[in-house]
């Protein structure tokens, strides 16, 4: 897809502009947080946040990155229609800062970003911004967390941004070839400042085009009609590109093998009225079982809007661990898998 850039004034490719403030270690709405202007290697103007973990250090003083380095970082991808202004994603931002430095950011197409919304392909780029900003700060651990449509583009950044291939020029899907047909993919060779060093999906896809639910066909009607575009457009914030992929990208259940060691952390609920639970156990499937966790919840829905604080909390302890930090907090449940 051909990708219209909108709203990409005070940025730079491959790398960022701050503006805002806000004091450290404070719970503070998302307008008041530090903010930044990514720059996607297409040329997508991301609009991004930063809130450091509780108790932690801001971005203004010398011993930031020093302190920044000690925690890690997790990078919030959201759900189709979301935004980092939405209260679910600060709600989501602020359990997870109770653990880690988070970063939450705007899809191209949704909220303050720029561009459109290819739903779910060229979004790996956007992701990988994040994630090299995480690191630009000082954070050298950083975990990707997705929902939904953020759920799939985690799995898929995790499988094409690798940091085995470090140096090598060499492609990342198997045998270091090209991966089948990603555009993203090809964008992002050589750069592996953007790898993630765990992953965790929730409410994932395992694969596209998925109509099995009402919600799904209601999905798949605001994306590919032009009357359902236009009330994305005005109605929900969302600007959806009008054209169909080509190539179709590296679907989630195909990436899932490329991921391993990598850990991953397959969430779903068994209340999910998008996508049922063939899904998350497809996804379970396909992944190395040494390095892989499936969890699922009951009485959890689908995606940001509907986790409750006990699972997030949880989310962050594991990612945490899995960067080999101390989690500070520990929530309660029950998970199968």
């Amino acid at each position: 897809m051909s990708e219209d850039v909108e709203g990409t004034e005070g940025s730079f490719r491959g790398g960022v502009i701050t503006r805002g403030g806000g004091d450290a270690g404070r719970r503070t709405p998302s307008h008041t947080l530090p903010r930044a202007r990514l720059r996607t290697e297409d040329g997508v103007g991301i609009d991004a946040c930063y809130q450091p973990r509780e108790g932690g250090f801001g971005d203004r003083d010398g011993g930031a990155r020093r302190a920044a380095g000690r925690v890690p970082a997790i990078v919030v991808a959201h759900g189709f229609t979301g935004s980092l202004e939405r209260p679910a994603v600060r709600r989501v931002s602020q359990a997870f800062a109770r653990h880690a430095g988070v970063i939450t950011f705007s899809f191209r197409g949704h909220g303050r970003s720029g561009g459109r919304s290819t739903v779910g392909d060229r979004e790996v780029l956007d992701l990988a911004a994040a994630v090299r900003w995480a690191r630009s700060l000082g954070h050298s651990a950083v975990v990707t967390a997705g929902f939904s449509m953020g759920g799939s583009v985690v799995l898929r950044h995790a499988a094409l941004h690798r940091p085995e291939a470090a140096g090598t020029g060499r492609g990342t899907g198997e045998g270091g070839g090209d991966g089948p047909g990603d555009t993203a993919h090809r964008m992002h060779r050589g750069r592996t400042d953007a790898h993630t060093d765990a992953v965790v999906a929730v409410s994932a896809p395992a694969r596209w085009y998925y109509r099995g639910t009402p919600a799904m066909r209601r999905v798949h009607w605001a994306i590919q009609h032009p009357a359902g575009r236009l009330v994305s457009r005005y109605g929900l914030r969302t600007r959806i590109h009008h054209r169909d992929w080509d190539p179709v990208p590296l679907s989630p259940v195909e990436a899932v093998p490329l991921i391993a060691p990598t850990p991953l952390l397959v969430v779903h609920g068994d209340r999910d009225t998008y996508f049922p639970l063939d899904h998350p156990y497809s996804l379970a499937e396909a992944a190395d079982p040494a390095s892989s966790e499936l969890w699922i919840e009951r009485g959890f829905g689908h995606a940001e809007n509907a986790a409750p604080p006990e699972l997030l909390e949880r989310i962050a302890a594991w990612a945490t661990a899995r960067t080999g930090a101390a989690p500070r907090h520990h929530g309660s449940g029950t998970t199968d898998g």
